[in-house]
């Protein structure tokens, strides 16, 4: 209680404070322009915190996390241009909405369902955080290893519509990761005579090459493309005592779906904004109205994308998972600035993890009453030309790359994994493995040689330890029951010909 109190005290300082609010801003604003991503705007970020305190740093790049999620229903309901992925299914009800000359109590409703996921999620942010990271401490090296590969298993069973190409994501990333020192023997491996490699690819240039240059190449294709705007009223903006009773079965139920998918790692918040839609939907007295401006579907999406960012805080911090891809660069972010995520986090700096809970709240609060006060600002500035932006964006990256360790080389790779990132979109190889595999199969491979050093060379405590064998049967099963529908689908489709 004593160090959530003094997170408090000093989230409520000045530079803390201000760094919240900015973070906050930039977040909404990244978010409501088309073409720009809370992971690009978060990974841009980080050389800039290179001389922060970790919970100043974290305090920016949490609060540009919250505003990005939230910043995207602007694009989706104005432009039906969704500005996060998060939002793509409130693009079904908010545009429509608007449309039909309601555009203030299309974004009224969203921006009220995003803060209201955002508390529910913040909730069980700290109800569950210290428990699940003191469960953590129980796992050995063999759990550690099983969970790690649960956990990339299952990511890649979820991304796209391929779990093939999700594992080869996966694979891809995992190989990325190899060149450089060797965790379990120390030996250089794969470094092919360049003694750039000799640390390995440094996790910053990856991650600005993948997610924004990638992201500005396929702007620069499609720089002219131009959708037609809603104009943006203020009325009916505010929900009514009888829409809160009307909705308040909706958002509590979506803000439960979208914080336990979140938890799930890997899955992200337009599986969360999916499934919580679908809920509704069905539980709809007027399903028709889905798809045609329905005020229960912008309830729906909105509860649960933003209830996805607290449900997926509590693996990374509990457990060192990343539940999404923007908390992948988190973890990255948590590793540059000497912090171990997991049970070792509540224990060497309760500070840190309780300012990232805090700020979850702080910034879902600054959120809600930036983006009632300034709708109508924003609306402009999605209108903002693309080919004037593009550029400052590019030297963003550059910039942020060569800062990194003062060499071109960081800058080349960054470069080269733009355009990996973009040809893997392009053939719909997702990134979210290649992304995880990338970070934690380092980790998995020294908690895999500890555990074989400890048995004497045997793999045997994979399977003869419980919750190993849990882990392990729960890979087991993400990676076939895909594979097992896909494969009764096809014997269908044959019978179903054959008639």
């Amino acid at each position: 209680m004593e160090e959530f109190v003094a997170a408090i005290q000093q989230l409520c300082t000045p530079v803390p404070l201000l760094l919240m609010l900015l973070g906050t801003a930039l977040g909404i604003t990244v978010g409501a322009i088309p073409g720009l991503t809370g992971a690009m705007l978060i990974a841009l970020s980080l050389p800039l915190t290179y001389h922060m305190s970790a919970s100043d740093a974290l305090v920016l790049l949490v609060s540009m996390y919250v505003g990005s999620i939230s910043g995207g229903l602007l694009t989706a309901t104005l432009l039906r241009m969704p500005g996060t992925p998060a939002s793509i299914m409130t693009t079904f009800d908010g545009y429509p909405l608007a449309r039909s000359g309601k555009p203030g109590r299309a974004l009224g409703l969203g921006i009220t369902a995003s803060f209201v996921g955002g508390l529910i999620s913040w909730f069980f942010l700290i109800l569950l955080s210290a428990p699940m990271a003191e469960f953590s401490t129980r796992l050995g090296y063999f759990e550690f290893f099983a969970l790690v590969l649960m956990t990339l298993f299952l990511i890649a069973s979820v991304s796209g519509k391929s779990l093939l190409l999700g594992v080869l994501s996966g694979l891809l990333g995992i190989l990325v990761s190899m060149p450089g020192m060797s965790p379990s023997t120390g030996e250089l491996r794969l470094t092919f005579g360049y003694a750039e490699l000799n640390d390995g690819l440094k996790l910053l240039p990856v991650l600005i090459g993948l997610f924004a240059v990638s992201q500005i190449i396929e702007e620069i294709l499609s720089v002219n493309r131009q959708a037609e705007a809603v104009p943006v009223s203020r009325q009916g903006m505010f929900m009514s005592l009888r829409d809160w009773s009307k909705q308040g079965v909706n958002l509590v139920r979506s803000g439960f779906i979208g914080t336990w998918i979140g938890i799930l790692p890997g899955i992200g918040a337009n599986i969360g904004s999916m499934m919580a839609y679908s809920a509704a939907r069905n539980f709809s007295r007027t399903p028709e109205e889905f798809g045609h401006g329905s005020e229960e579907g912008i309830v729906a999406s909105e509860a649960a994308n933003n209830a996805t960012v607290g449900g997926a805080l509590i693996p990374l911090i509990a457990m060192g998972i990343p539940g999404s891809v923007i908390d992948a660069i988190l973890l990255g972010a948590l590793v540059i600035h000497g912090l171990q995520p997991g049970p070792l986090l509540f224990e060497a700096h309760p500070d840190v993890a309780y300012t990232i809970m805090l700020t979850m709240l702080f910034a879902n609060c600054a959120m809600f009453v930036m983006m009632v006060a300034s709708a109508g600002l924003l609306a402009r500035l999605m209108q903002f030309p693309r080919v004037y932006l593009i550029p400052i964006v590019l030297v963003f990256c550059v910039v942020g790359s060569y800062a990194l360790s003062n060499r071109m080389f960081d800058v080349w790779v960054m470069l080269s994994f733009g355009a990996i990132g973009f040809a893997m979109q392009r053939v719909g190889i997702p990134l979210a493995p290649f992304v995880i595999g990338f970070i934690l199969s380092p980790v998995a491979e020294e908690k895999l040689s500890a555990g074989l050093m400890q048995s004497g060379g045997s793999y045997l405590p994979l399977v003869t330890r419980p919750l190993s064998l849990l882990f392990c049967i729960i890979a087991l099963i993400t990676l076939f029951v895909p594979l097992y529908k896909r494969y009764l689908q096809a014997k269908e489709q044959v019978a179903d010909h054959s008639h």
